[in-house]
């Protein structure tokens, strides 16, 4: 993979989950169920702390350093997502959209500075953005089209 390969599938899967909730109302947002008890306001938040982790941890892996484990610092992944989602559960829709777009931008620009030898091959550096960034996008806007398919019907 090549550095153009690479934001072209981080634009992909950002497109991909903006578009699963581009029509809905600000009430449809604030649903919740969209993953557990998540509303897609929830999720939205819960996207911009994992590219907030990766922009903390990226330059720290390119490094060659290892960032804590969440098993030893937090419990666990799942418990670090429910400690960040607990602290960010009182912002705004228009605060969480805001931070979504702001984290977003910052996100592409750190991957454009990415030393291209870490994206050439399956590094640490590489595997840390996949999984905080456009996979998981995916993953969430897989989630997402089901909600609506069984909440509100739409395709």
């Amino acid at each position: 993979m090549d550095r153009g390969q690479l934001l072209k599938r981080l634009d992909a899967a950002w497109q991909e989950l903006k578009a699963s909730y581009a029509d809905l109302t600000e009430e449809q947002l604030l649903i919740p169920g969209v993953v557990g008890e998540w509303t897609l306001k929830d999720v939205l938040a819960h996207v911009t702390t994992w590219e907030e982790e990766a922009l903390q941890y990226l330059p720290l892996i390119v490094a060659g350093g290892t960032p804590p484990r969440y098993s030893t610092q937090y419990g666990g992944i799942d418990a670090f997502n429910a400690s960040s989602a607990a602290r960010k559960r009182d912002l705004s829709l228009s605060q969480v959209l805001s931070q979504l777009e702001a984290m977003h931008r910052r996100l592409v620009a750190a991957a454009e500075a990415i030393p291209e030898e870490q994206i050439a091959r399956e590094t640490r550096a590489r595997r840390r953005l996949r999984l905080d960034t456009y996979s998981h996008y995916r993953e969430h806007a897989k989630a997402v089209q089901a909600w609506r398919e069984m909440q509100l019907g739409s395709d």
